[in-house]
Order: structure tokens, then sequence, then C-alpha cells
């Protein structure tokens, strides 16, 4: 049985919960991470040297990086709706996946430290303030977007992309603090909210 190391909180270890859902699998979690077992053992860090969850074991090979086990999991069970089979179609759900691990995350890092995490280390305001504007602004380009599409971040149907940005568009819409109105990313909220995948390991009361 596929396993997953990391605690269920995290919001990493979520996109790759949802992607279970999303595919129909069944794993074993064993929780790692703040709180519960230690990253930092020999044992977790001969599966990840960067002592970071998750981490997978399938056929007993490891494997690290959420979004890049997101898209083994959708490529190995067959799921080319997650993650299309075809250069050019794999290839735009990657691009987001890609501006979400990057882009993205560097945007909200300082924010969310100082505004969920409480952290003594980021409290300085004109850095808050620059880190929310980023985020908003980098939240109304995925809102053009979804205008364009209509539906899912790379057309008709929900890939991957959705699932690693749907869980960055609820953190963003969890921490208090201004944010523009973006009409086209309350729609696709609502719509990933129809996924018991996505009420349970994204929009579930954890930014």
């Amino acid at each position: 049985m596929l396993t997953i190391l990391g605690k269920s909180s995290s919001i990493n270890v979520r996109k790759v919960l949802w992607t279970c859902a999303e595919i129909g699998l069944d794993y074993r979690l064993e929780q790692y991470g703040g709180g519960f077992l230690p990253t930092d053992t020999p044992d977790f860090l001969r599966l990840n040297p960067n002592a970071m969850v998750p981490v997978i074991v399938d056929d007993g090979q490891p494997l690290w990086e959420s979004n890049s086990i997101c898209r083994y999991l959708a490529h190995k069970h067959g799921r080319t709706d997650l993650l299309p089979a075809t250069a050019m179609p794999r290839a735009q759900v990657e691009k987001w996946m890609d501006w979400q691990a990057t882009e993205l995350n560097n945007s909200w890092r300082y924010a969310f430290m100082a505004l969920v995490r409480r952290s003594p280390k980021h409290a300085d305001a004109a850095a808050i303030a620059a880190s929310a504007a980023e985020w908003n602004r980098l939240m109304g380009m995925l809102d053009a977007q979804l205008a364009e599409t209509g539906a899912f971040v790379c057309g008709g149907q929900l890939t991957l992309a959705d699932v690693v940005l749907g869980l960055s568009a609820n953190r963003w819409r969890s921490v208090p603090m201004e944010r523009p109105a973006l009409a086209s990313v309350d729609t696709w909220f609502d719509r990933l909210s129809e996924r018991d995948g996505f009420l349970t390991h994204g929009r579930n009361g954890l930014p």
C-alpha cells in the first residue's frame, strides 16, 4: 500500500491527500512533522534529506516534493484528466503547478508567517504589506486566467493545477488581511467546493 509521511494539517501534504481522493487511492498516513514524529532522524533523512514533508513510499521507493508526488500518482494511475498525456496540455498544467510552487508561494510567505503563525521574526509592517500586496497581485493573475477559461485553471475540467492552486486559494482566503474582490476566483472556489476531496483536505477550516 502507498505510504504517505506527513501531518495531515500541512498544506503540502493536503495536496497529496486530495490527489489520492480524486484518484480513489488507498494509503497509509504516518504523521510526521511539527508535533508528531520528527523529520530530522537518520531514517527520515534517508527518505528526504531536506527533512520536510510530504514523502511517499510506493513500491519500496521514496519520493519527495508535493507537486512531483501529485504528478507521479496521476501518471502512474493513468489519470490523464488530472495530468494530460499530450505535450502541450500537460505543459500547461505543469506551468501553473510550477508557478504555484515558486512565484505564488514566495509571495505569501512573510505575510502568512506574520498574520497567521504570529512569528516574532516576521513583524516588519512594511514587509508584511509588501508580501500581502504581491500575493494579491498574483491572485489577480489567477483570476484573469480563470475568467478566460470560465471553469478550471487549464480549461473545462479539473486538473492537478486546480488541486495545488485550490489549496493556495484556500490559504489566501483564510488570512486576516485586505483582499481584492476576485469574482472568477470566488466562482472557481465554489466549484471546487462541490468536490468531497477539496472539502476534506482543502476547505476544511485549515489555512
